[in-house]
């Protein structure tokens, strides 16, 4: 390497890795609360298993859960509280045909429901895969119980077959749109509207390629529409990109959306939609070259506003085993509606080598616009219905319904990435701070079992907490919130879970409570408590933005605890740092307290070892934290150590230090010595021909019988005792290597290796007597 480059190099290693610690993608959430009964309300019942649907229905104060055979009425209060519950299992005839089908008769041959959805006269749509023969029904609350109504309907096309494929679904004035497969082998995808007058999307890999379903939405878009437009129903879902010009395959994100009131077409496009369009939606990560891919989503509108100010937020994942980074996207709806309105068209293009190049169509597009939903200027045209559409349009649909424009999100960046644990699931929440501003709150399921609150102030990523639902860790399937109970709702395969939106009790001190920088919560100095917005009637401290804990009153002054130690004792002063943001330092009678042998800083505490009486003292341990406003310090632990020698070494005794006998150094001194003495001793040996070598073994098998009889006979004993029979025979030893060919005291040389196996250092020798004095 050249000098200067190497130099070069040498100088921006330190410069790189400042940045690399300064990355928000490096930051960790505030605060980590592990597992804790006491953390949540939990539900699950014995022998039932894949919690990943529910249903809120906050007009009964119901959970409605539904999981492997069963669903659930739980109180949305307390979800630890069954209110009902009702058994959907297949049949042992379904149960056989799915056997007989080659599939495995635990895991896929059940009834797992998938579909819950309310209808307008209070009942509830429910569809479960029912061991790969999907069914439907109408369930009911009344009475305090359950009740399905034995009304089947076929539910493919509206219920996946296999209970481990993704899929969507959404009820609108009573009609089913759902996204699956419609056939056994999942290899038939369908967007359909399940009503009298059902509608699909056609079998075109155009439309269509190897898709994973995950979200749909309905966007009013009829309100208030100057043109007269028609409510939109949005899907998200990733796929096998066809227009990709590549060696393999690539997978990319989509959103499609289609009109409410499409018939489909009267000779072309018949029961199939003729307002089918889906753009690509990207979420750049750093420099990635492969595009994420979305798992979730969740529609959030302002019901004051209009609904172009309506937003998707979007969880990504990489599709590569090379990062581990998971992002939050958010997107307009109104960047989306522009350029399935405004935007142009992609049209495949045959090439020489019967490879088909998907371009931006240049030609002329037909009216109405292909995909257009019927408003007021096809009305003009007397085009009232999609029936009415002329075959040219419905044809220009049917091949191009792929969008050239990608949608990007709002400043063209993630609003949230994190490094570790996969997104799975995300929901949004509104809430007003103390300055008067709104922001929205992030709660993220993960595939370790864990919900991130996060909120980006003005493009700075901030994660809040971590919590922990599940132990052990089971991916988050599902996430719920109740405007009503101001409650999260998880679902995962071991059970479901419930916390409150506003943790604020987590903090038990002004400063703690202002650094967390949580909008739901706030310092009331009259009771002294970190409580909620909400709860609170007087003017609280908070700081969201900056983390301004200099607003804080003085914090009353923590008494030490007085802890005992006797000389030479060891112990451990603990000290549980209230943020990871936060760095702790210790202090001994108001000084820096420098780490050492004797004094060793750990993660939670420090270990004071064989502690002499010049130890004693103050001990005091500090979290020291940096906002964007200044550098905090508060006293987390106080101790009084008294090391008194009437204290008999008691106390928080972790071990006692070894005193009087060989230190580790010294046994490691001797065992050196004896290896370096043995190894002289067997080189000796093989210079004077008493072991033989390797490569004479063959000349040793070519001896006469009666120089074999004449040999030293091979014991492996222990070294006292060989020494014993040495000078009892009065015959000289030597000390050798076991040899494997000889098999003529294998049973002794077994018994006394096993003696041996646990001694250090560990030898495998054996000692011979020489009969021959030729051979010494």
């Amino acid at each position: 390497m050249h000098p200067l480059l190497s130099f070069s190099v040498f100088w921006l290693l330190p410069l790189a890795l400042m940045l690399e610690e300064d990355s928000p993608l490096n930051s960790v959430p505030r605060r980590f609360v592990p597992y804790h009964r006491d953390n949540a309300r939990l539900f699950h019942a014995e022998g039932v298993s894949n919690y990943s649907t529910m249903l809120l229905r906050e007009d009964l104060d119901l959970l409605v859960l539904g999981a492997r055979e069963a669903v659930y009425a739980l109180d949305l209060n307390d979800i630890s509280k069954k209110r009902a519950s009702v058994k959907w299992e297949a049949t042992q005839q379904k149960k056989a045909e799915c056997q007989n089908k080659g599939k495995d008769a635990e895991m896929d041959c059940k009834n797992y429901i998938r579909i819950l959805h309310k209808m307008k006269d209070n009942r509830m749509y429910v569809c479960g895969t029912n061991a790969f023969d999907p069914e439907c029904d109408y369930m009911s609350f009344a009475g305090g119980e359950l009740t399905l109504q034995k009304k089947v309907e076929d539910g493919k096309g509206k219920c996946p077959f296999d209970p481990f494929q993704r899929y969507a679904s959404i009820m609108v004035d009573d009609d089913l749109y759902s996204a699956t497969s419609v056939n056994f082998l999942g290899s038939e995808p369908i967007l359909m509207r399940s009503s009298k007058s059902s509608i699909r999307t056609e079998f075109k890999s155009s439309w269509l390629n190897e898709p994973n379903f995950v979200s749909m939405a309905q966007m009013p878009e009829s309100d208030k529409s100057e043109k007269g437009d028609d409510d939109k129903v949005y899907l998200f879902f990733s796929e096998t990109a066809v227009e990709c010009d590549c060696y393999n395959k690539l997978v990319v994100s989509r959103v499609a959306r289609v009109c409410k009131g499409d018939s489909g077409g009267l000779r072309t496009l018949q029961k199939k939609w003729t307002s089918f369009l889906k753009a690509r939606l990207d979420c750049p990560v750093l420099e990635s070259q492969l595009p994420y891919i979305i798992q979730d989503t969740y529609r959030w509108c302002d019901p004051k506003l209009h609904w172009k100010k309506c937003l998707f937020y979007a969880v990504f994942t990489p599709q590569s085993d090379t990062s581990d980074l998971s992002a939050v996207c958010v997107y307009r709806v109104s960047d989306i509606s522009k350029v399935f309105a405004e935007g142009k068209y992609k049209t495949p293009v045959p090439v020489e080598t019967s490879f088909v190049k998907w371009v931006m169509y240049s030609g002329e597009v037909p009216s109405p616009r292909p995909g257009a939903c019927i408003n007021d200027e096809a009305r003009n045209a007397s085009i009232t219905t999609t029936l009415d559409l002329p075959d040219r349009t419905l044809q220009f649909i049917k091949d191009k319904p792929l969008m050239d424009q990608s949608i990007l999100p709002i400043g063209q960046k993630p609003v949230l990435v994190r490094r570790g644990a996969t997104f799975t699931h995300i929901i949004v929440n509104e809430v007003e701070a103390a300055d008067g501003n709104k922001y929205h709150v992030m709660f993220v399921g993960t595939d370790n079992g864990t919900v991130l609150k996060a909120v980006n102030y003005d493009g700075e990523m901030f994660i809040i907490e971590e919590v922990q639902l599940f132990q052990p860790p089971q991916p988050i399937k599902i996430l719920k919130f109740s405007n009503v109970t101001g409650q999260l709702y998880a679902g995962s395969d071991y059970g479901a879970a419930q916390i409150p939106l506003a943790t604020c009790g987590r903090s038990s001190c002004c400063m703690d409570c202002v650094l967390a920088r949580d909008p739901y919560c706030g310092w009331d100095k009259t009771v002294g408590k970190c409580v909620s917005l909400s709860d609170s009637q007087s003017e609280l401290i908070q700081s969201v933005k900056d983390g301004n804990a200099s607003l804080c009153p003085e914090a009353d002054p923590i008494k030490p605890v007085n802890q005992s130690i006797g000389p030479g004792g060891d112990v451990k002063l603990s000290c549980l740092s209230p943020s990871n943001h936060a760095k702790t330092i210790w202090q001994r009678d108001d000084s820096g307290l420098i780490p050492s042998a004797r004094f060793q800083h750990l993660g939670d505490g420090l270990l004071i070892l064989n502690a002499s009486f010049s130890d004693a003292g103050r001990y005091r341990c500090l979290s020291v934290e940096r906002s964007k406003t200044d550098k905090y310090e508060t006293t987390v632990a106080y101790y009084h150590v008294i090391v008194d020698a009437a204290a008999g070494k008691d106390g928080q005794v972790l071990y006692h230090a070894q005193t009087g006998g060989p230190s580790v150094a010294g046994l490691q001194a001797v065992v050196v010595l004896l290896v370096v003495c043995l190894l002289a001793l067997a080189a000796w040996n093989f210079y004077k021909g008493h072991l033989p070598l390797p490569w004479k073994c063959g000349k040793n098998r070519e001896q006469p019988q009666g120089m074999h009889d004449q040999e030293a006979v091979n014991t492996t004993v222990a070294y006292g005792d060989a020494q014993r029979t040495a000078l009892a025979e009065d015959k000289p030893l030597v000390f050798t290597t076991h040899n494997n060919s000889n098999n003529n005291h294998a049973g002794e040389e077994g018994a006394v290796g096993a003696s041996e196996e646990n001694e250090a250092p560990k030898l495998s020798a054996s000692l011979q007597f020489i009969d021959d004095e030729s051979e010494i």
